[in-house]
């Protein structure tokens, strides 16, 4: 994808030179639907920048100056015309808007360049920040999962099963 520039960050395709940043807050993710990208090294972290390199679905979100990985976005297609989306920023850089100011234009880019219809995103019942964002950004809940997914186990080793959220925009209400 073309980078997409805003007053203070640009999104782009992840590249050699993003592991150390990623690994600073994949080394421990602080929302559970991210456990499974647990990077436990510098190595790891290398691996995984290599391997979204390779794909549009996953995007790096970076100060404009200096060029610093901050959090990243992803969007996959369903066609025809719906997209799935979500994010995941380093904690250290919230609070600013980042995430605000990253997440609106990729919407503008997935609603205009991409012409999508329907984006979507899941999030868990206990992570406000992320439902905060998703209402901040015109997104409507349309329903809750209960005991939807399970990312961990407790100390016996039994599932813990979440509550999920659902949310959705639609392009004839981000243009309205």
């Amino acid at each position: 994808m073309d980078p997409i520039q805003t007053d203070r960050l640009i999104l782009r395709n992840f590249k050699q030179g993003d592991a150390a940043d990623l690994l600073a807050y994949l080394h421990q993710p602080r929302v559970s639907c991210f456990l499974s990208l647990k990077l436990e090294d510098l190595g790891a972290a290398e691996a995984e920048v290599k391997t979204r390199s390779t794909s549009d679905e996953h995007i790096a979100v970076c100060l404009r100056t200096p060029d610093k990985l901050i959090g990243d976005m992803f969007c996959m297609a369903e066609p025809p015309d719906t997209y799935s989306v979500g994010w995941n920023f380093n904690a250290d850089f919230q609070g600013a808007g980042l995430a605000s100011e990253a997440a609106r234009a990729l919407f503008e880019y997935l609603f205009t360049v991409k012409e999508a219809r329907r984006l979507y995103a899941f999030v868990e019942e206990d992570n406000l920040p992320s439902r905060r964002l998703c209402e901040r950004l015109g997104m409507r809940k349309e329903g809750l999962f209960k005991e939807f997914i399970s990312f961990r186990t407790d100390d016996e080793g039994v599932p813990v099963f979440e509550n999920t959220m659902q949310y959705a925009l639609l392009r004839k209400e981000w243009v309205a």
